[in-house]
This record gives C-alpha cells, sequence and structure tokens, in this order.
C-alpha cells in the first residue's frame, strides 16, 4: 500500500485541470470543503493518486453537487453528502468496478474494472429506467466534463419532472427518490405519473440489484 506522501502529486496536481473545467461548467456545480483528515483517510484508501482527477476529487473535495444535488460525484464525505467513494464501495459490495456518482433517480455512475465488460477504465451507467448497465464510452475524465458540461436534458429525457430542481435541491444527497410504479416497470405511464418518496441511497441500490437479479431469472416479471 503507498503512503500518503507517494499519492500526493504536487509538481502535476490533477485539481488544476477539474477546477478549470468547473470553471467553465454549463451547469450548477457546488464543491463541498473536504476535512483535511476525512481526505486523507479516503485517499489512502483509494490508492489513486492526486495527479488523477479522480484522486483529486477525492482529496480535494467533500465531494462535488451537480445542478443542487441532482448528481452526486464523491469525493471524501461532507455532511451533505456522508458517503466517501471508498467507504460507499466497500458498504455496496461493489467488485468489478467502481461507484462514483449517482443521481436523485437512483441511477448509479460506475468506473469498469472488468465486471462490465473488455472496456477497462471506461464508465457505465446503472439505469433506474431499465436495470441495465449502459457502456458510456467515457473516461472518468470524460464522466467529470459531460457533469459540468454535458447535454444532461438529453441524457435524462423522460426522467425528470415538472420541479425537479426545487424537489433535488431538498434531497440529501445520502437519499434517492423511490418511484412507484418503478421506472423500469410496463405500469410506467411518465415520470409525471409517478409517486415518488425519499429513501436512503443504499436501500435503493440494493433493491435494484435485487429486481434486476429477479429480471434475469424471469425476463417476463417487468
Amino acid at each position: 500500500m503507498r503512503s500518503l506522501h507517494e499519492l500526493i502529486n504536487v509538481d502535476d496536481p490533477g485539481w488544476s485541470f477539474v477546477s478549470a473545467w468547473i470553471d467553465s461548467s454549463t451547469h450548477k456545480v457546488e464543491v463541498l470543503p473536504r476535512d483535511s483528515a476525512s481526505a486523507e483517510l479516503a485517499l489512502i484508501q483509494l490508492q489513486v493518486t492526486t495527479r488523477s482527477p479522480m484522486g483529486a476529487v477525492v482529496y480535494e473535495t467533500g465531494g462535488i453537487l451537480i445542478d443542487g444535488g441532482w448528481i452526486r460525484i464523491l469525493g471524501s464525505g461532507h455532511k451533505k453528502l456522508n458517503r466517501t467513494l471508498p467507504g460507499w464501495n466497500k458498504k455496496s459490495g461493489a467488485v468489478g468496478f467502481i461507484l462514483i456518482a449517482d443521481d436523485a433517480i437512483g441511477g448509479f455512475f460506475a468506473l469498469n474494472g472488468g465486471a462490465l465488460g473488455e472496456d477497462l477504465g471506461k464508465v457505465y451507467y446503472f439505469a433506474p429506467d431499465n436495470l441495465e448497465y449502459e457502456p458510456l464510452n467515457w473516461t472518468y475524465t470524460d464522466f467529470l466534463i459531460f457533469c459540468f458540461s454535458g447535454d444532461h436534458d438529453t441524457f435524462y429525457d423522460g426522467l425528470r419532472w415538472f420541479n425537479w430542481q426545487s424537489d433535488a435541491s431538498v434531497l440529501s444527497g445520502d437519499d434517492v427518490f423511490n418511484f412507484y410504479p418503478t421506472l423500469w416497470s410496463k405500469e410506467n405511464k411518465g415520470i409525471e405519473h409517478l409517486s415518488r418518496k425519499a429513501v436512503p441511497i443504499a436501500e435503493q441500490y440494493f433493491l435494484n440489484l435485487d429486481f434486476r437479479k429477479q429480471l434475469i431469472q424471469n425476463p417476463n416479471s417487468r
């Protein structure tokens, strides 16, 4: 295991690039302040240098909220986003990929480590409307740029309701919206017609995994 000193790159820090992308962003970006001790611990647990954008985000931020918390990029934890990147991955039991971010509707962004396909280092979206791991063909850097300045309207087409901004802004970074009927079911007649409530993100994540397993075993149950 590399030491903190070995993981911190002062000559070519990745944060200089990330902060520049944030400065030119077209979406609302909130960089959550870090706690030094938490940031150091998270970086040691992650074992990624701060030369990389991922290491930089974990070490320099408590996390990053996009569009009032619609997208939550994991860092080293904050009262608005208690989960750290390494801590959340340990709790979720992720194997062969790294959960790097999530959104208010229970979608999860994962960096492929081999479990999701042959495209190592590329980002997938565990989509709440079909429970499939969708390949996005993005690196972590590409993902950040999408979050800061990408076409969110197209990506989330049909998955946002009239007052989603205000609802997302009061949602805890550790909760997501649970929908009834579910987004992936044939009973879904459109996002505006579904009831929704806030639930802990871990509860929704494991529920989605369980539903996915059931659908694989019985595709007609959708």
